[in-house]
């Protein structure tokens, strides 16, 4: 078992300490009523032997005795029962609101650096593997060890020389256990990993099924979905196997046991030191000592699996959330003076973007113009602080944005990006998103400012209209009107667009565009741009080239300037 693990699991467990307390009360007050039976029963016997001896009325006390131990122990299981699910599940439910809250605060570089699926496997399925190993666990776990306890002290009261025996022998059973139990950690750590690169991968091609299909790539997606599907499924195997080997090979050591005992027991009624009815007790009592080892060996298997997903989950939430500032700088009534000062910064141990200077006033409208991979998007990442720079400092009305706090700062910066996003809920929940407390009125007076008012209206129940992840049912072009929407809505001080009329036909294109140039009156804009005929009106455009500016001015000025934005700029008009 993984001691971090364990540790980290407690964290959560000590908030249900009450709830726990009961359920081990209840334990032990079902185990006491259930194995006093045996007693009763081994009395009965020895009530039964003997002609003419059998006393019928004491007999029937003795069952009716019976009776009422079965109607305590069944009743004390029924609330135990719910007494763990609710542990259980709350406890779960606590680690996957902490997960979802970490989530949701962790870098982006993090997020972009690991596979969605994997991330996702881990919040869903691997909190699911543990809840089931956790619940097993509970329901068995206390009721064993109350169970081992207490058979012993019944068959001290019975005979002490056969209950020694048994004692002795129990720690080879339990060796066999932990042989086995030792060697299925690592495999079922390895099924949670490859459980997640199969769901990125299954998400992955369900995603790009267009261009899978197009490219008639199937049959090279199934041969790479089979080498992973076959190494989960060796593995899951190998797991089974060997963690299925625990039950049967303690089940063997405990009926070898079983066997010494009842001939040990059997001399003792020859030498007259136990009658029938206390042998009787003895072996139920042996029978019921060796049963929690049994089920004890199967909760270990399903605690392994459950904690190498546990381990998963633990691992993601200890990794570092963003930091963010903590002190009094506030930016309040922004002007939207920004600068870049001799930034420095790199993905990889490879420079891309040095010493880059910018400086835009209040209201000035910046293109960023380049072939893909020039650092035009960096520029947004390292302005928004999903990155931040190397070197040199960035700032907002001359002040260092690292000083700010996150929060503050992108309330003051609307983005519209390239790649949409819309959430599962209505359309008048996506367009609030950054105005979570806009009334309908805002609502539709910015779908209108965005050119969505008119195809909302053809939904069938409008505004109100329920849509899937991701937008599901609406064209590229649809959904991209509604992120431009959502940003008429918030009217930030800072804009940033990122080929926010990409995926919209020419006539809405124009129609949007009049629309930003009011929306982006006196205020700073970043206009990140293919057509280059969307930004001709930008107060300065700047041109990148692998990390570094080669050219900056207006459209008329580097027209004039014969370089390389003017090869561009006519290379797009003789398409």
């Amino acid at each position: 078992m993984n001691k971090v693990v364990i540790k980290d699991l407690l964290k959560y467990l000590k908030k249900q300490y009450l709830l726990i307390l009961l359920s081990l009360i209840l334990s032990i007050i079902s185990v006491i009523s259930s194995l006093y039976i045996p007693v009763i029963i081994g009395n009965i016997i020895d009530l039964l032997i003997g002609k003419d001896l059998v006393n019928i009325n004491l007999v029937m006390t003795l069952i009716f005795r019976i009776i009422i131990c079965i109607i305590i122990s069944l009743f004390a299981q029924y609330f135990l029962s719910i007494i763990n699910n609710h542990i259980v599940y709350k406890t779960i439910g606590d680690i996957r609101y902490d997960l979802f809250s970490h989530i949701q605060n962790l870098p982006i570089k993090y997020i972009d650096s690991k596979g969605h699926g994997q991330i996702e496997n881990i919040a869903v399925n691997d909190i699911d593997q543990a809840s089931e190993g956790l619940l097993l666990s509970f329901n068995q776990f206390f009721s064993s060890i109350t169970t081992i306890i207490i058979t012993i002290f019944y068959m001290f009261t019975i005979n002490t020389s056969t209950t020694l025996i048994v004692i002795l022998l129990t720690p080879i059973a339990l060796i066999v256990s932990r042989f086995i139990t030792s060697r299925t950690y690592n495999l079922f750590s390895k099924q949670s990993k490859l459980r997640g690169l199969q769901s990125e991968y299954i998400e992955e091609m369900i995603n790009g099924q267009k261009v899978v299909q197009a490219y008639l790539y199937q049959d090279s997606s199934q041969k790479q979905f089979n080498d992973i599907n076959d190494d989960l499924t060796n593995t899951s195997i190998k797991a089974i196997f060997f963690s299925s080997l625990v039950n049967p090979s303690t089940r063997l050591v405990n009926g070898i046991i079983y066997g010494i005992i009842t001939l040990n027991g059997s001399l003792s009624i020859i030498k007259g030191l136990l009658t029938v009815g206390e042998l009787t007790s003895f072996l139920a009592y042996a029978n019921q000592y060796n049963k929690p080892f049994n089920e004890i060996s199967g909760i270990i298997s399903e605690l392994q699996n459950s904690f190498a997903c546990l381990n998963r989950v633990f691992d993601l939430l200890k990794v570092e959330k963003e930091i963010d500032y903590e002190g009094d700088n506030y930016l309040d009534r922004v002007k939207g003076d920004v600068s870049f000062n001799d930034v420095d910064f790199s993905y990889t141990d490879n420079p891309f973007i040095e010493d880059l200077n910018i400086n835009l006033k209040k209201g000035q409208r910046v293109a960023l113009v380049g072939p893909t991979g020039c650092g035009k998007t960096t520029i947004i990442n390292l302005l928004m602080r999903f990155y931040d720079p190397n070197k040199g400092n960035i700032t907002i009305d001359g002040i260092d944005i690292s000083d700010i706090r996150k929060t503050n700062l992108r309330q003051n910066i609307g983005m519209i990006l390239q790649d949409t996003w819309l959430k599962q809920g209505t359309i008048k929940e996506n367009i609030s998103i950054g105005k979570v407390d806009a009334s309908d009125e805002e609502i539709i007076e910015a779908a209108k400012k965005g050119h969505a008012h008119s195809f909302i209206m053809r939904l069938p129940n409008g505004y109100d209209t329920y849509i899937k992840e991701n937008g599901e049912g609406l064209s590229q072009g649809e959904k991209q009107l509604l992120c431009i929407s959502r940003l008429m809505l918030s009217l930030p001080p800072i804009l940033i667009l990122d080929e926010a009329t990409s995926s919209i036909d020419t006539r809405t294109e124009l129609k949007i565009q009049d629309s930003f140039a009011t929306l982006m009156k006196n205020k700073t804009s970043f206009i990140v741009a293919h057509r280059l005929s969307t930004i001709k009106e930008a107060d300065l455009i700047l041109v990148m080239k692998d990390g570094k500016i080669i050219e900056k001015g207006n459209h008329d000025e580097l027209i004039k300037h014969d370089g390389f934005y003017k090869e561009l700029y006519y290379s797009q008009l003789d398409l």
